[in-house]
């Protein structure tokens, strides 16, 4: 082989991007997916998702114990609706990128056979969910965003494995922060309550800004230079109105690690020092006006 050719091999090589990226990806602009990952310790980012988690961490050094925080949030959330509150079908809006103890596997451990659909914006994150899933008939991925309800709900993997006759648990994990109030995020999560029947459950974890108004005001303005996405850092009442018609689950709406920890031990000296609420809401409303369809709500857009 020539020199030039063996150059230009090499050229190759360090510009291909790996297997699991689809074409077409811009790996040149951070991405709170792959930040996310990144915090978690995984290595389904790119320099740019790491010099952006990096500059934010300068802001916030606490946010990978933040992130940890609110994953494990997310599986005792799960495991509390698969146990407890019966539920067997699941919709994780904002899924990211997959990590450790997903949602699928954190409910099959308590009730097998339990359905799920994930959802995410981010090419990179569906890509990946879908090599994870390959062969889960009960477990799939769709390419949506938050802000378009109606696609989510009317999606054919959606109507696939949700029948939305029964009790669905809800999960808006770490996303409705990423929905400005330009976007009308309350009647967002209005349209996604219209298509669940009683019994269900609403998650829902948020940065909230009452404790460190400083920091987190720095943190979002760090984030919105960096990340192809906007940051709403929001108070308690602000977070508390996103569960309007439902009913708390006790603790009610409270720092991420207070919500029924394992342990005593698992609650930090300060919990307001890891920023972000999360909580449970029960919807206990009249039969959903989606029952014996799956016929679309009104778009938020």
């Amino acid at each position: 082989m020539s020199r030039d050719a063996c150059a230009a091999g090499r050229e190759i090589a360090m510009t291909a991007e790996p297997g699991w990226v689809p074409p077409g990806t811009d790996t040149g602009k951070a991405n709170i997916a792959r930040v996310y990952d990144w915090w978690l310790g995984g290595d389904h980012n790119f320099r740019a998702d790491q010099d952006a988690a990096r500059a934010l961490i300068t802001v916030e050094p606490k946010i990978r114990a933040m992130a940890h925080t609110n994953r494990d949030f997310l599986g005792r959330a799960v495991r509390y609706m698969a146990g407890e509150g019966g539920i067997r079908q699941f919709l994780d809006i904002g899924s990211g990128i997959p990590t450790g103890q997903n949602v699928h596997q954190v409910a099959h451990q308590t009730a097998p056979g339990s359905r799920v659909v994930y959802v995410d914006n981010d090419a990179i994150a569906v890509g990946h969910s879908k090599l994870i899933l390959d062969g889960n008939p009960d477990a799939t991925v769709i390419h949506a965003d938050l802000r378009d309800p109606a696609v989510i709900l009317d999606h054919p993997e959606t109507r696939r494995l949700i029948d939305f006759t029964q009790p669905v648990g809800l999960l808006l994990v770490a996303v409705l922060h990423l929905v400005p109030e330009d976007d009308h995020p309350r009647e967002i999560v209005a349209a996604l309550r219209a298509a669940l029947a009683p019994g269900s459950y609403l998650v829902i974890s948020h940065s909230c800004r009452d404790t460190r108004p400083e920091v987190t005001a720095a943190f979002q303005a760090v984030y919105n230079s960096r990340i192809a996405a906007e940051a709403v850092i929001r108070t308690h009442e602000e977070i508390t109105r996103f569960f309007d018609g439902f009913t708390l689950v006790e603790p009610g709406l409270v720092w991420a690690s207070q919500w029924r920890p394992r342990s005593p031990d698992d609650i930090p000296e300060e919990p307001a020092q890891y920023w972000m609420k999360a909580g449970i809401g029960r919807y206990d409303g009249t039969s959903s006006p989606r029952e014996g369809t799956l016929a679309a709500g009104p778009s938020c857009w």
